[in-house]
């Protein structure tokens, strides 16, 4: 979930041997083709109220590779939702950050584009973050909410490297709890989830803003939440496993202490959100709940 300078040959040949495509910004994740694809039975999590939203379809490489539910005024995500790949975890690359045009421009081409050198970037800084808002601030990173380490495609991760999937997070609590959490759920997928996983990941607010020239620039995460669901997996994982499936939820501050990251139901996670976000309360993560196709006979459920 860190961004180091250097390294960006092999990201820039890349960039250059298949030109980005478009990464959209939608009216609804289910009308555009396989965007639906990174959410659970492709629906989005219900309840949130998004008058003032932006739905993106991440679009890369001519494939949509993941969804956000943007806030341009906070100028940053409410939500990533992904589907997880396997992968080894291995040394992630350091790909160039990228922009989201379509927030600015009505009439835009759409591409999920660099950033531009100079001052280019003051035409859409008011709808969205910029390299800017990050580069003189201190106790903060630029943490991902799909991360590259829970893909595999080298497009897949590449995609994760825009704004658009970026909040503030205290450093400590970036390169600490919440990178092992990250960790700790890769594994636990890679191992015991059978058939595709899907994760949604988001954060909750309180007013406290990044401020750039004496005005408020980016919105400062409260707490980082995550959620998964894989309806297939093994059934003979050990009990510690086995009982944080079909779905499990995190819960963590964005903070230098107290920032432990603590696992939980969906529906716990759901009811502590519905006091710390915009939402009804018909606020629902997953598509009903998550329910497993084949879920145990109640009298069974003693027994896991």
């Amino acid at each position: 979930m860190q961004f180091s300078v250097g390294g960006l040959v092999l990201a820039l040949a890349l960039f250059q041997s298949t030109p980005p495509a478009p990464a959209t910004v939608v009216e609804d994740f289910n009308h555009v083709e396989r965007c639906k694809d990174s959410l659970y039975m492709g629906t989005p999590p219900r309840g949130i109220i998004d008058v003032n939203l932006k739905k993106i379809c991440q679009r890369y490489a001519d494939k949509p590779r993941f969804v956000t539910l943007y806030d341009p005024h906070k100028r940053i995500p409410v939500y990533s939702a992904y589907s997880f790949k396997k992968t080894e975890g291995d040394r992630r690359v350091d790909y160039p950050w990228m922009y989201e045009p379509q927030l600015a421009e009505v009439d835009g081409n759409g591409n999920m584009l660099p950033f531009p050198t100079g001052y280019l970037h003051m035409k859409f800084e008011d709808s969205q973050a910029v390299l800017d808002d990050y580069s003189d601030v201190v106790l903060y990173e630029r943490g991902h909410l799909n991360p590259d380490q829970h893909q595999s495609d080298p497009y897949d991760r590449a995609a994760t490297y825009t704004l658009t999937n970026v909040v503030p997070e205290i450093r400590e609590f970036n390169i600490g709890p919440w990178r092992e959490h990250e960790e700790r759920i890769r594994v636990r997928l890679n191992n015991y989830c059978r058939g595709t996983a899907f994760i949604v990941t988001g954060v909750t607010t309180t007013g406290h803003m990044i401020r750039r020239n004496n005005q408020d620039r980016v919105a400062i995460p409260e707490d980082v939440w995550s959620a998964y669901c894989c309806t297939d997996y093994d059934r003979n994982s050990p009990h510690d496993v086995r009982i944080r499936f079909p779905s499990q939820g995190a819960l963590a501050k964005n903070s230098k202490e107290g920032n432990s990251v603590h696992e939980m139901t969906v529906q716990e996670l759901e009811n502590f959100l519905k006091n710390r976000m915009d939402v009804d309360q018909n606020l629902q993560i997953f598509y009903d709940n998550c329910i497993s196709p084949s879920p145990l006979p109640l009298y069974l459920h003693h027994t896991i």
